[in-house]
């Protein structure tokens, strides 16, 4: 079988982790895979999609398509199978406002496709009005990434570690009043970002880390508590928890915003807790700084929970899903 993955940027975090890391486990499970990143120009693209006629499918990944690209796309494929793992259906920027371009681009993706894989069930939730193949296929990780067998001696400072990508920085921002709290009460606090932008906080260290696939999981694993904060609107109960599971991984408690897969991702005090508001922020972080050996219980408990969702077992689902869409005369039915 022969599949053509078509997407915006492959640079992209979200395709990364949620068509990147699984190629070499399509190919070697019998889907030859080839790659493609979307062009500017229409007739570029129109040159493109007619290449799709050599693949037995295509595979969007998260782009919303206009009448013209979506006609020829669908002209050429034989199967279209449309992948997505935010809520692009609504904008970062207009809070709980619908952006009506962007609702008309996923539902015309959406109903293309013989078959749509997303990360939650909110996103299904959306997806599922316009076509009813909706397959939730949650985020994976590679566990292995994380087991850093010699780890440097522990100094006395707990370091608490947020990892993400400029565009979510304002996230953790919104914290920033609890981390100063939290610096001004202890000297012995650092806070670690792992991003490629930064900020400074008055009463506490920030160590600036800039992402790296080679450094990441060595900055996690040197850490005591990760934070993923979010605020409450449309578009980020759709985020679909990666860097929970990182941290899990890497055997760190979290603390998170009860928003989003957070709440399926983060099991309350057993491997993390939840916080609501700056005030719960500031106890839930002190509590876990006073408490080393619950800091490491939680961990422990993260690391089995991440196994759940290695690459290994999610790349074998996937690899099901889409040999069946593939396969099936009735519209992967």
């Amino acid at each position: 079988m022969k599949l053509l993955i078509l997407t915006n940027n492959l640079d992209r975090a979200g395709f990364r982790q949620r068509i990147a890391v699984y190629i070499s486990s399509l190919r070697t499970n019998g889907i030859d895979c080839e790659v493609a990143q979307l062009p500017r120009g229409s007739l570029a693209r129109r040159k493109l999609f007619k290449h799709a006629v050599d693949f037995d499918g295509a595979l969007l990944h998260k782009k919303g398509l206009n009448p013209f690209d979506s006609f020829w796309l669908r002209r050429y494929s034989k199967k279209l199978i449309y992948h997505f793992d935010d809520a692009i259906m609504y904008s970062t920027k207009t809070d709980n406002h619908k952006s009506w371009p962007r609702l008309v681009r996923f539902r015309r993706s959406v109903r293309l496709a013989d078959m749509v894989i997303t990360g939650s069930n909110y996103l299904a939730e959306h997806a599922l009005k316009f076509n009813p193949n909706v397959i939730i296929l949650a985020s994976g990780i590679k566990t292995s990434d994380y087991k850093i067998n010699r780890l440097p001696e522990k100094d006395d400072k707990v370091r608490l570690v947020w990892i993400g990508s400029k565009s979510t920085l304002c996230y953790l921002k919104e914290i920033k009043p609890a981390l100063e709290q939290i610096g001004s009460r202890s000297n012995n606090v650092v806070l670690r970002i792992i991003c490629d932008d930064f900020f400074d906080l008055q009463n506490m260290k920030v160590e600036k880390c800039r992402w790296s696939d080679q450094t990441r999981a060595f900055n996690l694993a040197t850490c005591d508590i990760g934070l993923a904060p979010l605020p409450d609107n449309r578009f980020t109960r759709g985020k679909c928890s990666f860097k929970v599971l990182e941290y899990a991984a890497a055997g760190l408690p979290v603390i998170a915003s009860p928003i989003g897969t957070n709440t399926n991702h983060v099991r309350e005090n057993i491997t993390g807790f939840f916080a609501k508001d700056i005030a719960e922020w500031v106890y839930r972080i002190s509590y876990l700084i006073e408490n080393p050996q619950l800091r490491r219980r939680m961990g422990e408990e993260g690391r089995g929970y991440a196994e759940n969702f290695d690459i290994s077992l999610i790349g074998k689902r996937l690899v099901e899903l889409i040999t069946k869409c593939l396969r099936d005369d009735e519209l992967c039915k």
